[in-house]
């Protein structure tokens, strides 16, 4: 198949067959970052800005280098360092990116629906790198390319989301995505975090966390978002580790092959114990490798090029 989606806003809309796409088109990129030289020529004289409205490491970096990479030019900026900081309007500043020639908008933003905003009015292209507690599309590709890289597939897997979900922009975006590829999607974390209204999205709830990990494929650990928190959602992060965090003993519960991922920043001793998150079994830093390969394979895509158009 082909790609003709101007924008990558969210994976809820996209089909098995584009997220497929998306993973296969990484796959090759991921081998151009094996090379000696690692740059190629496919966004030469495009112009890329990281519009982070949000703070950020992983993602801003990855984003700025796999554009580098594809030859792009790269602008970055935050809005404590833009006119934002002043009053001025999103839909102000991105008119104002247009006019000086910018293809590609790379949006953080906190407010849930921002990029689908831009994309209504917006001539360049669009990609949602976050918004509010919505959807985080390329952490959720890079996620299920790990684990498709290291499986050899997603269909039948059975997969633990643990931790915050009801605030997680990363959980909807891997939920979609696992969901769409024929995954067994199981969340648990404690109940003010885990509501019910995700079994009618196609996933197991449970608050036992040994019920969530055992025979599990793969676990995948959230932080708690403490940011977007109206209200503290549970005594303290001695308690949450207590309960929910993943320790020798819960790992040991897990199938014997089991990957154990977490999309950063990682709270060491609350979310997961640190010889678990530095073990053979962890592919933490996989991702991170992953998300590369993943972000010059939409920003390809995005900008018309099609599988095996790599030189």
């Amino acid at each position: 198949m082909t790609w003709n989606r101007r924008h990558l806003l969210d994976l809820q809309s996209l089909t098995a067959e584009e997220i497929t796409l998306i993973l296969d088109v990484a796959r090759e990129f991921r081998a151009v970052g094996e090379r000696d030289v690692k740059k190629v020529g496919v966004l030469q004289g495009r112009t890329v800005v990281n519009l982070f409205v949000e703070p950020s490491t992983r993602t801003r970096i990855s984003f700025e280098l796999a554009a580098l990479r594809l030859s792009a030019d790269v602008i970055n900026f935050t809005a404590e360092a833009s006119s934002l900081k002043k009053g001025e309007t999103l839909k102000d500043t991105v008119r104002n990116l247009e006019s000086m020639s910018a293809d590609f908008v790379i949006l953080r933003h906190g407010a849930s629906g921002a990029p689908h905003f831009l994309s209504r009015f917006a001539r360049c292209h669009i990609i949602n790198a976050g918004d509010g507690a919505h959807e985080h599309p390329t952490q959720g590709l890079l996620d299920v390319f790990t684990i498709r890289e290291r499986k050899g597939r997603i269909a039948g897997l059975k997969v633990t989301i643990l931790g915050d979900i009801l605030y997680s922009r990363v959980a909807r975006s891997n939920i979609w995505a696992l969901l769409k590829l024929g995954a067994e999607v199981t969340l648990c974390g404690p109940p003010t975090l885990v509501p019910r209204v995700f079994e009618q999205w196609g996933c197991r709830v449970t608050w036992n966390v040994h019920e969530a990990v055992r025979g599990a494929d793969v676990v995948n650990l959230l932080r708690i978002q403490h940011e977007r928190q109206r209200k503290t959602m549970f005594p303290s992060t001695g308690e949450y580790a207590a309960l929910f965090g993943l320790n020798q003993a819960r790992a040991s519960l897990l199938h014997p092959e089991a990957l154990i991922m977490h999309p950063g920043p990682i709270n060491r001793g609350v979310e997961i114990e640190s010889e678990l998150a530095d073990g053979e079994r962890s592919v933490i830093l996989e991702q991170v490798a992953n998300g590369l390969a993943v972000r010059m394979a939409v920003l390809h895509l995005i900008n018309g090029g099609q599988p095996g158009q790599i030189c």
